[in-house]
């Protein structure tokens, strides 16, 4: 009988299914500023997503207890140093809304103005970036020269680049310079002539769809769970814009140049492709903002305050379309000189929330498109 050998194989654990926790960030080159995202992967695919927030927190609510209604500008207009006007516009409405008072109308066209020029800046950053996320490169140049054509205009009237602070309770800070809406009308229209190259750079490159189309889909369902809001809403159908819906400034009289952009796609191509139109549309609006403002005869660009400003004892609320959504501010008074309380809700900080839904069931290599697709900014979380 010939001898037999029996071999004993031994499978070890490396052949089975194990779970492995990642860390993205909270290094600033993992994504718009200083946030982790600690995933759970099983292999390539997330399982669980878990953003950490607080890296950047400055207790900018708390601060604004200590500041004067002149003060708390400042602080406001620095959580989403992308929307910086828009910022500033959401406090000094609150304040105005519990004085009970009027703005000029110089002033409420000119801030119209200016809020759909700041929102052009911010979401120029965004139609550059994200394509330089996924390996596009090119964008991002004429991303940051039509920003600089824009901000050109904007720190000429404010002589602010980031921070304006240029809004006051009752209208703006000074009126505008002489020749300043020829110069700010020529600077649109150089924009709005060169803004087909992301059209046909980035969503004619078969790469960018292809990493992005059917890419993260985001629910309706989700979108209403979690508050998001702006054009990562609107890309899900949710069809909800401030500025139509329950409008301020002069949005009322702008319903026939105002457009909402809406998708139901859901995926990160849809987020881009709102995002780009929403663009057009705000250069739309800066225009019709200076064909009025041609119109308006000479006449005050804020109100006389007093020395020492304080709100009346009470509380209001006052939000404003964003340009990355949904921005508010819950103002509590006693009838002093400060805030008893200044809550935020900036739009960011609800946007991001998704990311715990959005994430799980999809590769590790998709999550740089999902990620850079939400549009945020982490001051705007952190707040």
């Amino acid at each position: 009988m010939t001898p037999t050998t029996e071999t004993m194989v031994g499978i070890g654990g490396a052949a089975e299914s194990t779970d492995m926790v990642l860390n993205i960030g909270p290094q600033h080159p993992s994504t718009h500023g200083v946030l982790r995202l600690k995933l759970l992967l099983d292999g390539e695919r997330i399982t669980r997503a878990e953003p950490v927030i607080g890296y950047m927190h400055r207790g900018a609510e708390k601060l604004f207890e200590a500041r004067d209604y002149r003060q708390i500008i400042m602080l406001a207009n620095r959580h989403d140093w992308l929307s910086a006007f828009s910022n500033e516009l959401g406090v000094v409405l609150a304040v105005e809304r519990m004085l009970g008072m009027e703005v000029p109308e110089r002033a409420v066209w000119t801030r119209t103005l200016l809020a759909e020029l700041n929102r052009v800046l911010n979401h120029l950053m965004f139609l550059g970036s994200y394509p330089l996320e996924l390996g596009g490169i090119t964008p991002i140049f004429y991303a940051f020269t039509e920003r600089e054509e824009l901000q050109h205009v904007m720190e000429e009237v404010s002589g602010g680049r980031m921070h304006y602070m240029f809004n006051r309770v009752g209208g703006l800070k000074e009126d505008l310079p002489a020749g300043w809406t020829t110069r700010a009308r020529a600077a649109v229209a150089d924009v709005r002539s060169r803004m087909d190259r992301f059209d046909d750079l980035v969503l004619g490159n078969e790469i960018f769809r292809g990493r992005t189309r059917g890419v993260g889909v985001l629910a309706p369902e989700t979108v209403h769970a979690y508050g998001a809001s702006g054009p990562i809403a609107r890309a899900s159908g949710v069809d909800f814009d401030l500025r139509r819906d329950e409008p301020y400034l002069a949005y009322g009289e702008l319903q026939d140049v105002l457009k909402v952009v809406t998708r139901e796609e859901g995926d990160c191509l849809a987020r881009f492709e709102c995002l780009l139109e929403q663009t057009h549309n705000a250069l739309d609006l800066a225009d019709a903002c200076l064909d009025r403002l041609a119109e308006l005869p000479p006449g005050p660009i804020n109100q006389r305050l007093p020395k020492v400003l304080k709100a009346p004892e009470g509380h209001t609320y006052a939000w404003t379309e964003n340009p990355l959504g949904i921005n508010g501010y819950y103002l509590v008074s006693k009838g002093e000189k400060t805030p008893y309380r200044l809550k935020l809700r900036s739009a960011s900080y609800n946007n991001i929330q998704v990311l715990v839904e959005l994430l799980p069931g999809t590769l590790v290599a998709d999550m740089v498109a999902i990620l850079g697709s939400m549009f945020f900014v982490v001051g705007d979380i952190d707040k």
